[in-house]
């Protein structure tokens, strides 16, 4: 676990030294595991923040980011839209908002639904990445589709002309051992590759458990206050 620093000094220095800490302990835990840091993406989460944040992440090397609101995703997109970002779309997706979505973000992390495929499936664009959400909670109102409705959703997400399945994403309960969540995750991802060998990524691990996720196999971590600090009051 990484202890995010203060953000009450946010200059780059600062910024520079949270990221190289954050990296570390990705290498790190990636050699624990004999593993390879060059196999693990970085998303960074930057709901919340400026977008001159950004600017300053990427001087700093970073490409991959991360965010969980439309509204904000669009305004930043459209704002940093001279730098080589890759953009994440990690929070819940409403149907009516995908194709919106589907006009700046690289990859999807969320899809958990049939109506969500079809209004990202636009023929003739593009391939989307695309993970599917799993729900790690009994909880049916918690966004991800079922334990028994992976199979199914990933059938209709290979057969949409233009999105690409690239492999699960979840969010670790509070009230579970992170390490016993990200487990069924990685066999949920095993299930994953019967159906398509080539979706063999698993999107997971944030701030404060992504050192489980890389022993369980993760090969995009989605890590936000680690890195950026804590996120600015909301008015």
């Amino acid at each position: 676990m990484i202890d995010s620093l203060s953000t009450s000094a946010a200059g780059a220095p600062q910024l520079g030294e949270r990221l190289q800490r954050v990296r570390s302990a990705i290498d790190h835990a990636a050699r624990s595991n004999e593993r390879s840091a060059d196999d693990i993406t970085l998303i960074v989460v930057t709901k919340f923040h400026p977008a001159s944040l950004v600017r300053d992440l990427v001087e700093l090397g970073v490409n991959d980011f991360g965010e969980n609101r439309h509204q904000e995703a669009s305004a930043k997109a459209a704002e940093l839209r001279d730098l080589p970002i890759n953009w994440h779309f990690v929070g819940q997706l409403q149907s009516n908002k995908a194709k919106a979505v589907r006009s700046y973000a690289n990859t999807v992390h969320s899809v958990d639904r049939a109506s969500v495929v079809s209004a990202l499936d636009t023929p003739g664009a593009d391939l989307l990445d695309c993970f599917l959400q799993l729900n790690l909670t009994e909880d049916p109102q918690r966004g991800g589709v079922s334990d028994e409705g992976l199979e199914r959703l990933a059938e209709q997400v290979l057969a949409a002309q233009s999105l690409r399945l690239r492999g699960v994403m979840a969010v670790a309960p509070l009230d579970e051992n992170p390490r016993r969540a990200f487990e069924r995750v990685r066999l949920a991802s095993e299930r994953l590759r019967r159906m398509e060998p080539s979706a063999d990524a698993i999107s997971a691990g944030m701030s404060h458990d992504f050192v489980d996720a890389i022993a369980e196999g993760a090969t995009h971590l989605r890590i936000g206050s680690a890195i950026t600090g804590n996120r600015p009051a909301q008015g």
